[in-house]
């Protein structure tokens, strides 16, 4: 308390104005007696202040009597907003989780989320614009994540820094990880982070939901050349489980990408105009109706279980129709 009152009393009047204005903000009808005890200065003080907000021509409404004090008062302007860096970063990942036009010079959400960088602080400002750069594909948000612990692993991802974080394997079982993070991608309102763990010496995707510490580390790291993060995220997600997939379908790459999502597995070009689809699946008859999307001819290659599935739906299909 005492570091605040000495900071306070350093202040400039317009800065300790702008304590007063944040103090009465948060908590409307506050007295002057207890600005005056939040700031560490007299209640003559504390109204000269106000006066100086008044003179600022932001509204501030006074009353007396034992349940007196100041409240915001309306008018023609909007009072200014004071964040925290919690509620500030809190917000923009709320609006980037949100459905809107996304870089659209028209779009009011995206215009909102500029104003509120450009008043921002240095430092916070910077930390909710490095969220801010982060792509977000899909409809609502699922688990939020800490809000400074997302700005800490974008930072370090953009200034290339190795972190070790602590990840939640279950509800009391938190491990420390060191790994390079590539890049944090938010799809279908979940946070990742896509990143190389020293650990493991192999490629990684976290949900950021589950990290419950973020230390910054003094070694760098090089991204991998032409890294797509949403794209090498997509892939990712499309492998480890249980039953293999292999797919030959009787159409060039560039079409086949337009009939299926990434997530599906990954496309490779084959000779003459044919394209390999590779992935892995835990339902295989799921995997077989997200195959009907494909409007060309094709052949399952890999997979006994996706046979299966694919003949299990052909023939429920066939009589249906008969």
């Amino acid at each position: 308390m005492c570091g605040l009152m000495v900071a306070v009393y350093d202040a400039s009047p317009t800065a300790r104005a702008l304590l007063v204005l944040e103090f009465i903000q948060n908590s409307p009808g506050i007295s002057a007696e207890r600005l005056a005890d939040r700031l560490g200065v007299t209640e003559r003080a504390v109204r000269r202040y106000v006066g100086i907000l008044r003179e600022a021509e932001i509204p501030i409404e006074s009353s007396r009597g034992r349940y007196g004090g100041y409240r915001i008062g309306r008018g023609l302007r909007v009072p200014p907003l004071m964040f925290s860096t919690p509620e500030a970063l809190g917000l923009v990942m709320a609006m980037l989780e949100a459905e809107h036009g996304g870089s659209s010079t028209s779009d009011p959400v995206e215009n909102a989320i500029g104003k509120i960088v450009r008043v921002l602080p240095e430092p916070l400002a910077q930390a909710v614009d490095a969220i801010r750069s982060v792509a977000t594909r899909g409809p609502a948000p699922k688990a939020v994540p800490d809000p400074e612990l997302t700005a800490s692993l974008v930072r370090a991802s953009t200034s290339r820094r190795r972190v070790r974080i602590g990840y939640r394997l279950g509800e009391d079982v938190v491990r420390a990880m060191d790994v390079d993070p590539w890049s944090v991608v938010v799809r279908h309102g979940r946070w990742y982070l896509l990143c190389w763990s020293h650990a493991r010496e192999a490629r990684r995707v976290l949900r950021v939901d589950r990290i419950a510490s973020v230390e910054v580390l003094a070694e760098g790291f090089e991204l991998p050349a032409g890294l797509d993060a949403f794209r090498t995220l997509e892939e990712h997600l499309a492998e480890g489980w249980k039953y293999q997939v292999e797919v030959v379908i009787e159409a060039p790459v560039d079409q086949v990408s337009r009939w299926i999502p990434r997530n599906l597995g990954r496309l490779e070009a084959l000779e003459g105009d044919r394209t390999r689809l590779v992935a892995s699946t835990d339902e295989p008859y799921w995997y077989a109706r997200q195959l009907t999307a494909l409007h060309a001819p094709f052949r399952i290659v890999g997979s006994d279980e996706l046979r299966s599935a694919a003949l299990s739906l052909a023939r429920g299909l066939s009589e249906a129709a008969s």
